[in-house]
């Protein structure tokens, strides 16, 4: 069909301009894919969430809006969309308006890097990782932004929290995913994942038991949730570095939060379990599998996906706040030299062609 499509194009415009005419389509049609499915993953993953956490704290949940309140995702964002948008008399306002922009745009773009299957990512970088971790930086400034424009003393404390934090976690997520880069010889999202698949035991998570344990810590520090959101800390900062945001600004920090916690699942899935792929002995011991269409696959990744999510509502549901000081020395004093062990480790065994 596509061939079709390209040579019908090609009667009219030439067959170069033809196929970059059709590659662009192609593109916009993936992004528009993503896009749709990742806010409506978002907004069902509140939904989920309150669910969750309503039950394991002996409570309903939503359950007004709709049947067993599956609609209270949409009701909430009307509500965001028609609220009255505040903006503070003291506020840097060029700065103010571009500050959840830049976050939320950042979220976003991530995006383009994941593979969600086989053969389908929006760009198939071969520095898709390190993209990965240069947009969660640029995420940051965001918040460091919003932080310091609104002309609020919370806002500020938010936003000079959340700078400490990157500086200190990002270094420790990074560093966690240097063994995986070691062991999979590419920063490719997909080669990592065909890497693994190639293992004896279908995913990295047990070889790289120490990169693994300091990436699934630093993931919530880098999405500033529990027992980590020092940034928000709604007792002693109100809400932290969006305290005078409201509607749709205060939502679209909403929306990039959750999205970041979908791209660190996404992330923690392509790189320590395996992405859409089972273990080769299940493939070879069940050779039908080969066999399923794409969208089995799909399935198999966000059920993956879907098990750091729940862990992001457990941590939330049972563990307290840390101190401030607390989190800093998790950072600088636990994760950081666990992950230097492990690339040190991750390199000795690559010389010495155990990996």
């Amino acid at each position: 069909m596509i061939s079709s499509v390209t040579s019908f194009l090609a009667s009219f415009v030439g067959e170069p301009m033809a196929d970059m005419i059709l590659n662009i389509v192609i593109i916009l049609i993936k992004v528009a894919v993503v896009i749709v499915g990742t806010l409506l993953h978002v907004a069902y993953a509140t939904y989920w969430e309150r669910k969750v956490i309503g039950h394991m704290q002996l409570r309903l949940g939503p359950r007004e809006v709709g049947p067993f309140g599956l609609l209270q995702p949409f009701a909430d964002g009307v509500k965001l969309f028609f609220k009255e948008d505040i903006i503070p008399a003291d506020a840097d306002k060029p700065i103010f308006y571009l500050a959840p922009v830049i976050f939320f745009t950042s979220a976003l773009t991530s995006l383009s890097v994941l593979p969600f299957f086989d053969g389908f990512a929006v760009a198939n970088i071969n520095v898709g990782l390190l993209f990965l971790l240069a947009m969660s930086s640029l995420g940051a400034y965001g918040i460091v932004m919003s932080g310091w424009s609104a002309g609020s003393k919370y806002s500020f404390l938010g936003g000079l929290r959340s700078a400490s934090q990157v500086i200190s976690y990002e270094i420790a997520m990074g560093l966690s995913l240097v063994g995986v880069m070691i062991m999979a010889g590419s920063l490719n999202l997909t080669e990592i994942v065909r890497a693994q698949y190639n293992y004896p035991t279908g995913f990295y998570a047990i070889p790289q038991i120490l990169g693994f344990f300091v990436f699934f810590v630093a993931m919530f520090a880098e999405t500033n949730r529990l027992p980590f959101d020092l940034p928000e800390a709604e007792s002693e900062l109100v809400a932290g570095y969006f305290t005078e945001y409201s509607g749709f600004r205060f939502a679209m920090f909403f929306l990039g939060e959750y999205t970041g916690m979908l791209i660190m699942s996404s992330i923690g899935t392509v790189c320590f379990l395996g992405g859409w792929t089972l273990p080769k002995f299940v493939m070879e011991a069940l050779p039908f599998l080969s066999e399923l269409p794409n969208f089995v696959w799909i399935v198999v990744f966000l059920a993956k996906v879907y098990v750091f999510m729940f862990l992001f509502y457990w941590v939330r549901a049972t563990l307290p706040r840390y101190r401030y000081d607390q989190l800093m020395n998790i950072g600088w004093k636990l994760l950081i030299p666990l992950a230097l062990v492990n690339v040190v480790f991750s390199g000795t065994l690559k010389i010495m062609g155990w990996f």
